[in-house]
């Protein structure tokens, strides 16, 4: 817990930097994705799918750099490792922040968890971790199909909520 606030005190009272505002010159219509993977074989698997998807994308480094890159950006698409900077998968620091951060934001951003421990598209699963869909590394070679049903049933279930806040002028 401790090297928790750490981390994210560190990042938050860290100076300012352009280069953690990676997309500064894309259009508002323009769809972004943060890839947290360490493995790079897989990350890029991950990162072929992704941008065949239309997004636009930042890879993190570590949990520092993911944390300050989501400082000024709200990614549409997070895809991260539940071991990305940790030895320990329930102690990861990306998705601590991912769960701390507001409904109204959090509900913005579809987050896809890679793990060995999980089955693909397993909803229990997701939902105890807090996160949209599960992706087992085993099924990495169809990452691309995962998420594309992933995104596309969770903007099938989101839609009629944003458009109702978007009527009574709150999106």
């Amino acid at each position: 817990m401790e090297e928790e606030k750490t981390l994210l005190d560190l990042v938050d009272s860290s100076a300012y930097d352009a280069a953690d505002k990676p997309f500064d010159f894309v259009e508002a219509e323009g769809e972004t994705a943060l890839i947290c993977e360490s493995d790079p074989a897989i990350a890029e698997k991950i990162s072929a799918a992704v941008k065949s998807l239309g997004y636009m994308i930042t890879e993190a480094g570590s949990a520092k750099d993911a944390l300050k890159k989501m400082r000024f950006h709200t990614y549409d698409v997070v895809v991260l490792d539940e071991r990305f900077d940790t030895a320990a998968p329930d102690e990861n620091d990306v998705l601590r922040y991912l769960e701390s951060l507001s409904m109204v934001t959090r509900r913005d951003i579809f987050v896809a968890l890679v793990s060995e421990r999980f089955r693909s598209m397993d909803n229990m699963a997701a939902f105890n971790k807090s996160v949209n869909l599960v992706i087992n590394t085993k099924n990495i070679d169809d990452v691309e199909t995962i998420l594309k049903r992933g995104v596309s049933e969770n903007n099938a279930f989101y839609r009629v909520f944003k458009e109702t806040l978007k009527k009574m002028g709150k999106g």
